[in-house]
């Protein structure tokens, strides 16, 4: 008999509350992931175990032996071991060494995830505590069989696991919220329906700071919502070391290729030098420092320019966020044209005056053409920040009449509260207000929350102003990019300043997106004889609390 999802995580989270007192609920997940994830490999084996075995004795002198064998049985993985989760059951006596022995019998994949959560070490604290058998025995209850759990349903009860185990604010860094992953999926593959269906097309989903591979999750479900037998390829990269095991076991688990999740620091090692991607899509770390990756980067710059990933510049060491940028958009396809959404705060928008490295990078952007919309998110929307945060998305090859133009979108009031806060979440966007924004995005028509721009909108020009009779006095004007300079100086300038003139070798053009000005609405004050009635009313009232509390 089958259980539904919800049955198979309820009991899943019985056996993780067994922890209580030994683990810190947020250390759960570094026994109850390793654990599914070994459960249902095991339960995938189970009818090649014998077989195995037998051919493993024929072919255990040859070099990646497991491999190979996962070949034969043309699975992902293998396990040589004498052990599976039955034998481990009902030999208690020896319980932490036969599941280690049992851990060492997988192949280098499965084994690699394993490592990465440090399960060595908790089998040794779960055994001290008499916990290690009764979690086995507890999991082994768990029929994930795929003849019972196929690959995508165990991918959605291993993803929702991820979710509980991840939702809150200390692991808010490597989880990215499901409604904003869904608008930001949404709004990319939107105009893409036909292409998406085609048959044989490649799709290529790629995320740069992919964490627990969450953002990936959803953009295939949503492109398997529009053509169920499209052909998705997720790849994607991950410092954080558990987040990428997580990832690496959310992939295999649904038989895909893990291979595709790599470990390492993307700015300076780039795991996937001569790929591009169909999509790309991150929500990477916010105002982070990059000092570390200093030197790799700026030799980067330098050494490759345009061809490398930071041609367009660096910026303040303080925030990375733009070199993320510009490392998605060194991984679209020229020809075929790729879509770019990623996730920033605040300060990539404006940060940085004319000629910084931040400046010069948005004018790279908007002069190449590639930014086509933001759409400004509602605050506390994510588990570990309150602050605003926007969504960009970049196209190369922009629909006819998008060419030239941007399109803000401000969605700061598009939001449901949700009952009970999730860290720093208290707001989420519903599926309702999703199609919402799609629908608007789509129209591409102005309206009190969507503008529509020119290119040069958001370039200025930053000038350096002089006067003849005095050498020593400088000031600066800015002003937009399409004005004439000489009717700006005689307009705003000249008329205060006679001899006043322009350096021409000092002129700058900087690019700045002030997002909140283009949407400002001017509140009147209210009369003053209305708020003096209301001090007024306000003492009144003081002084009968005063009475009461004397009298």
């Amino acid at each position: 008999m089958t259980i539904n999802f919800n049955d198979k995580i309820n009991l899943i989270m019985n056996i993780a509350d067994l922890l209580r007192g030994v683990y810190n609920p947020e250390q759960y997940k570094e026994v109850i992931l390793p654990l599914v994830i070994l459960k249902r490999f095991d339960s995938v084996l189970e009818e090649y175990k014998e077989a195995m075995l037998e051919e493993y004795e024929d072919m255990k002198d040859i070099p990646d032996v497991k491999e190979q064998l996962a070949e034969v049985f043309q699975l992902k993985f293998s396990n040589v071991s004498k052990y599976d989760f039955n034998r481990l059951e009902q030999e208690p006596e020896h319980i932490d060494a036969n599941l280690l022995n049992y851990i060492q019998g997988y192949s280098d994949n499965v084994r690699d995830i394993i490592k990465s959560f440090e399960f060595e070490k908790a089998i040794a604290k779960l055994h001290k505590n008499n916990l290690l058998y009764e979690l086995i025995k507890e999991m082994n209850k768990i029929d994930f069989h795929p003849n019972i759990v196929s690959n995508r349903e165990m991918g959605y009860i291993f993803e929702e696991l991820i979710r509980k185990f991840l939702e809150n604010a200390l692991a808010g860094d490597h989880y990215t919220p499901r409604d904003i992953v869904r608008l930001m999926t949404d709004l990319v593959l939107l105009g893409d329906e036909e292409k998406l269906k085609e048959p044989g097309r490649l799709i290529s989903v790629y995320d740069p700071t992919c964490g627990t591979n969450g953002i990936n999750s959803v953009v295939e479900e949503r492109i398997r919502e529009v053509n169920p037998v499209a052909n998705v390829t997720p790849f994607g990269q991950e410092i954080n070391e558990q987040s990428y095991a997580i990832g690496k076991a959310d992939l295999l688990i649904k038989g895909g290729e893990a291979e595709n999740i790599k470990l390492g620091n993307t700015l300076t090692e780039d795991r996937f030098p001569d790929k591009k991607f169909s999509y790309i899509m991150a929500n990477p770390p916010y105002g982070i420092s990059w000092k570390k990756e200093q030197k790799t980067v700026e030799d980067e710059h330098k050494t490759k320019g345009d061809k490398g990933r930071f041609g367009a510049g660096t910026p303040r060491v303080s925030d990375g966020s733009l070199l993320f940028v510009q490392h998605m958009i060194s991984k679209m396809e020229k020809e075929e044209g790729s879509k770019v959404a990623v996730v920033l705060n605040g300060s990539p928008l404006f940060s940085g005056d004319a000629g910084s490295g931040e400046s010069n990078i948005r004018k790279w952007i908007i002069e190449n053409d590639l930014l086509e919309s933001i759409v400004a998110l509602p605050d506390s929307t994510f588990f570990n920040t309150s602050i605003s945060t926007y969504i960009w998305i970049l196209n190369n090859k922009k629909e006819e009449k998008r060419k030239g133009k941007v399109q803000l979108i401000n969605a700061v009031d598009v939001y449901e509260k949700l009952p009970k806060s999730l860290g720093q979440k208290r707001k989420e966007i519903t599926e309702a207000q999703i199609k919402q924004l799609t629908k608007i995005y789509q129209a591409f028509e102005e309206s009190d929350i969507c503008k529509i721009f020119n290119n040069e909108d958001f370039l200025f020009k930053k000038l350096e102003v002089r006067r003849k009779s005095d050498k020593k006095w400088k000031d600066t004007e800015q002003i937009q990019y399409k004005e004439d300079i000489q009717a700006y100086m005689e307009r705003e300038v000249l008329p205060h300043i006679e001899d006043a003139y322009v350096v021409e070798d000092k002129i700058v053009v900087g690019a700045e997106i002030n997002f909140t000005r283009y949407f400002y609405q001017y509140t009147p004050l209210r009369p003053s004889d209305v708020i003096k009635e209301e001090i007024l009313e306000i003492e009144k009232e003081v002084q009968q609390i005063l009475k009461d509390l004397l009298y």
